[in-house]
């Protein structure tokens, strides 16, 4: 990466950090709009990847499922937002050109994901902040540590036909900074179980470097290098959310499954 790009990139996320933190802390319908946003860009950006930029009535159409779904789960609706999703990709189905309706559908979940994981998860007051810190904490240590760790120690390269710039060494010093940052916030909000958080927080750190793959590999099917230019140096927003929208979505299904709908991140933080 070019100097010029890495100051481009410092500077991006001097910007987009504080807003996503102050979303954050804030919650409500600030929140929302923030995620709400960053989803329709994600979906725009899938849309034009796989199917062209002609199909507007097909984004329209599933950017009002988006919208409609931010909208529902603020009004805490956790079952009729996933409906909202689901007649969302029903209508991508329907509008999507004959060989891309599968990309298409799996796009409205992409983006769907992204708005509703987070929701979810930052829905009670109590926890929820903590939980969305907790998360940052968790892939900016990755994607920073990771960076700069693979490319002071190099050696093997991690999975090099679909992201040849990723090694072990980078993935692994990203996983271990992910832990240690994620046992810092979470002694500031509570007495969790140390060794469950850090367990956590290495599987999500995993999962965050799975989602950055992922999104490498889809971009590569299309012969596109970022998923658009919407952010200098960082290329699209889906490029800057990739190892978020996989770290929320694990860390969304962990508090379903322990706390319900009703308190996902008491499940994901009381062990």
């Amino acid at each position: 990466m070019s100097g010029n790009n890495l100051a481009l990139r410092v500077v991006s996320a001097a910007v987009l950090a504080p807003i996503a933190f102050v979303s954050a802390y804030v919650g409500g319908w600030p929140f929302a709009v923030f995620w709400g946003i960053a989803a329709i860009a994600v979906l725009w950006e899938w849309i034009t990847l796989v199917a062209g930029t002609k199909y507007w009535l097909l984004f329209s159409s599933c950017g009002v499922a988006i919208a409609a779904a931010g909208l529902v789960a603020w009004l805490n609706r956790p079952v009729a937002a996933l409906l909202m999703l689901g007649l969302g990709a029903l209508a991508g189905a329907i509008f999507a050109p004959n060989k891309r309706r599968i990309w298409v559908t799996a796009g409205m979940g992409y983006a769907g994901a992204m708005l509703l994981a987070p929701m979810f998860l930052r829905a009670d007051d109590e926890f929820g902040f903590a939980v969305i810190l907790l998360l940052f904490a968790i892939v900016w240590t990755t994607d920073i540590l990771g960076y700069f760790a693979g490319r002071a120690f190099g050696g093997p390269k991690l999975l090099p036909a679909i992201s040849p710039k990723k090694t072990w060494s980078g993935a692994l010093t990203g996983g271990l900074g992910a832990v240690i940052a994620a046992l810092l916030v979470a002694a500031v909000f509570g007495p969790f179980n140390k060794l469950a958080i850090g367990v956590v927080a290495a599987l999500l750190s995993a999962v965050a470097q799975l989602g950055d793959l992922l999104e490498s590999w889809v971009k590569r099917q299309f012969g596109a290098k970022d998923s658009s230019r919407l952010i200098p140096g960082h290329g699209g927003v889906m490029d800057r959310l990739d190892g978020f929208w996989a770290a929320a979505l694990t860390a969304c299904v962990i508090g379903l499954w322990r706390g319900g709908f009703a308190a996902p991140d008491r499940g994901l933080l009381w062990w």
